[in-house]
């Protein structure tokens, strides 16, 4: 993909593409795209992990990871949004893991004289946490073609010709595979009522 150069000077017009922003590769330019896209980014990565605190760190850490890997990305239809949802994704995933070890390791220690933490009653008390964490067990139970439709197409709004240009399959894959996990969801999720 070749991106036309810019030729401003200092701060980027707030009319720059996502695709001029990240070709001119500064930091002035990079921020105006945090600035654009930071929200969406939390927003995905709250709907991911059901945890204001993970969203931070996760969003942090995508755009950490943009800015890293900044001269070796190429953007979908010209937004930055796609991919780093994508990456959103990846790093919830390696998250999720992380801790599914983490929690195995702490059932394998004895638990003399611990203390709950008052944080963790506060947020299960919440009963929007505990629903959407409910529907995220779901999801991670989904075979993995299904499961990325779900995330970048349900829980991270990209149209389905977006999502279909990150995975690198046809758009009616994608629409499959979100019916094929609608159907499981809903079943699932009836069973747990």
């Amino acid at each position: 993909m070749t991106v036309a150069t810019t030729s401003w000077q200092g701060e980027p017009p707030l009319a720059a593409t996502d695709a001029q922003l990240w070709a001119r590769g500064d930091k002035a330019s990079f921020a105006a795209l945090f600035d654009r896209h930071a929200e969406a980014v939390w927003n995905h990565a709250y709907r991911l992990t059901a945890s204001w605190s993970q969203a931070e760190d996760l969003t942090s850490a995508v755009f950490l990871a943009a800015w890293r890997r900044r001269a070796e990305v190429a953007l979908v239809h010209d937004s930055a949004l796609p991919w780093l949802y994508a990456v959103a994704g990846n790093m919830a995933r390696t998250e999720f893991r992380r801790l599914g070890r983490f929690r195995r390791a702490l059932h394998r220690v004895p638990d003399e004289g611990l203390e709950p933490d008052h944080a963790e009653r506060v947020v299960a008390s919440v009963d929007d946490d505990r629903a959407l964490k409910r529907v995220l067990a779901v999801v991670r139970g989904l075979p993995r073609a299904e499961r990325e439709a779900v995330e970048l197409c349900l829980l991270g709004e990209l149209s389905t010709a977006e999502a279909a240009a990150v995975l690198g399959v046809a758009e009616s894959s994608i629409r499959s595979r979100i019916s094929r996990a609608r159907a499981r969801l809903r079943a699932e999720l009836e069973e747990t009522k």
